[in-house]
């Protein structure tokens, strides 16, 4: 899914050889030098103090490539990969970002876009024949007109809309035997989604009353004083019977906060477009989303799409920023940097506003793979799956051609060892069938019990490692740049060093690849916050625990680890 889906949740405000591995935890009782020395992995942070003090606005945006051991902070060690790396030759690979749309005419992407030199554009003709006419840049599975945005219902409510014709209107006693399971289930999610639906309606009726309320009492303002800007002061002092009490008080908590009341009734518009989407296209049985002409049932109707990969430039923020923060062009003077330098850029979009296809992920898979992608990025997941099978023989197939896959770990706080998730790499939560595929958590930017972040899922045997993913500064639409958070920002944070790593070392495989990255993350042995529900009291448990390696990404460590490998001195 896209971001609008992640603005409340946001705060709106070792190689393995076999075809089949049992997910461990051994990972962490690896021998590595808790002492720093030159070219040394360092793991153990038992002696760290946390950066104390506030942090600059400048530190926050480059939060992610600092290092826990000269900066306090729980970055990644970027620019220390880079020093180690200094006298050593990088190839190029191709990083693909299946999404929901790449910016990729923005300053700090343009020059690193990926481009198919075999493919003459805009001739109408499929020159390299690999089945898609002028995919210059990547592939866009979602069709429609250049520009158009890619409104669509959850997997959920698909499913739901799928047997109603089936069994709409029926009982119990009205159905046979053999369709009771499936009845049931029809039944069930029904329910939830008409519930989804009758919820999302009224809360986006309660944004825009507060918004309705907050605007008139601006406008009123703004008359009252003679002028369209006012500070706190003046507001406190006024005293005009035009203007609604509580909305003062609205706006003077606005002020307060140090947003202009523009920006704070911004976010606020943000919330009625986010319940908007979820009551009249996510929950909504009734739409139709879908432009390709092709069905969505079958795998093997391929011809649909076209080579518009962008999508909307307004809506589809999403892939842009996920993209530069994979590799932002590196020290242009401009923006930020992406973590990889020597990366072409292939835009694969897949991903709507709402649930992807598995037909769609599938394809865009084995679209990335057969044109020469070596990282995938799949920063997108839900709770259903009726074709996953069409995926796991996608990811067995990447993992054929010693392609990885990096995949976010999800947003709804849960725990998917329990919960289900998918994409995935296991169908029992227990047993990877590919060792090709890296789920990430998203962690923040404290090194303290609070480091994990709020909102992502967790796992022992079901997330592999946890990277930066709150208040993410990195590239928007139209030459912009902002921070936002989510597990989808941690997972490109972590293909990003899968794609250093693989520039420099490309003799490694995809397996080895995503077991340096666990085995050389960074160790930390505190008790950390759980998610809770407002008002309950938060389980407290170890950090080790929430994944399988039970570390933190570490660019730096990442490459040592790998230099010493393919040096033979591991």
């Amino acid at each position: 899914m896209n971001i609008t889906k992640l603005v409340l949740g946001l705060g709106v405000i070792l190689s393995v050889s076999s075809c089949v591995s049992v997910k461990t935890t051994t990972v962490k009782s690896a021998a590595i030098s808790q002492t720093p020395k030159e070219n040394v992995m360092q793991i153990a942070t038992d002696n760290v103090v946390a950066k104390k003090g506030k942090m600059t606005k400048e530190e926050i945006r480059k939060w992610p490539h600092m290092d826990i051991f000269t900066d306090s902070v729980p970055g990644m060690s970027v620019d220390k990969a880079y020093e180690f790396l200094k006298d050593k030759t990088p190839h190029t690979i191709i990083v693909a970002v299946i999404d929901s749309g790449i910016d990729i005419e923005h300053e700090d992407l343009k020059n690193v876009a990926w481009t198919n030199e075999d493919e003459i554009p805009n001739n109408g003709k499929d020159d390299d024949n690999n089945g898609y006419i002028d995919d210059i840049h990547g592939w866009n599975f979602l069709g429609g007109k250049p520009g158009s945005p890619a409104p669509e219902q959850l997997e959920i409510t698909r499913i739901v809309a799928k047997l109603t014709p089936k069994y709409d209107g029926k009982t119990e006693s009205d159905i046979a035997d053999a369709d009771k399971e499936e009845f049931a289930y029809y039944t069930k999610l029904k329910e939830k989604v008409v519930s989804k639906q009758k919820e999302a309606a009224g809360q986006m009726a309660f944004y825009q009353g507060i918004l309705n309320t907050i605007k008139k009492a601006d406008d009123a303002v703004k008359k009252a004083l003679g002028k369209d800007t006012y500070t706190v002061d003046e507001l406190t002092a006024l005293n005009d019977a035009s203007v609604n009490p509580q909305a003062k008080g609205m706006l003077l908590k606005m002020l307060a906060s140090g947003a202009t009341v523009e920006e704070s009734l911004k976010g606020i518009q943000e919330g009625v477009k986010y319940f908007k989407s979820q009551a009249e296209t996510m929950y909504n049985l009734d739409f139709k989303g879908r432009v390709t002409g092709d069905n969505p049932e079958d795998i093997t109707d391929t011809n649909y799409g076209n080579n518009y990969t962008l999508g909307s430039k307004d809506d589809e923020i999403h892939g842009t920023h996920v993209s530069g923060i994979i590799c932002a062009e590196r020290n242009n003077g401009i923006g930020m940097n992406g973590v990889a330098a020597n990366v072409k850029l292939m835009s694969v979009r897949a991903v709507p506003d709402g649930d992807e296809y598995d037909k769609d992920v599938a394809l865009a898979i084995r679209y990335a793979v057969d044109n020469g992608a070596k990282v995938i990025n799949m920063s997108f997941g839900k709770s259903y799956s009726p074709h996953a099978q069409w995926v796991y023989d996608a990811i067995k197939y990447a993992e054929s051609k010693d392609v990885l896959l990096v995949h976010a770990a999800g947003n709804d706080a849960k725990d998917i060892d329990v919960e289900d998730n998918f994409p995935n790499d296991s169908k029992d939560k227990i047993n990877e069938f590919a060792d090709n595929v890296i789920t990430v958590g998203a962690m923040t930017r404290h090194f303290d019990k609070n480091i994990n972040a709020s909102f992502s899922n967790y796992g022992v045997y079901n997330v592999d490692i946890f990277a930066p993913g709150k208040n993410i500064y990195a590239t928007f639409p139209k030459n912009n740049y902002q921070s936002i958070s989510g597990t989808s920002m941690a997972s490109p944070e972590v293909a990003g060093v899968a794609a250093l790593v693989r520039s420099y070392y490309p003799s490694l495989t995809a397996s080895q690849v995503k077991n340096i990255l666990m085995d050389s993350g960074i160790a930390m042995h505190q008790i950390v916050k759980m998610p809770a529900e407002r008002g309950a009291q938060p389980e407290m448990r170890d950090f080790d625990s929430l994944s399988v390696s039970g570390r933190i990404v570490n660019a730096y460590n990442a490459v040592v680890l790998a230099d010493q490998i393919v040096n033979g001195k591991k």
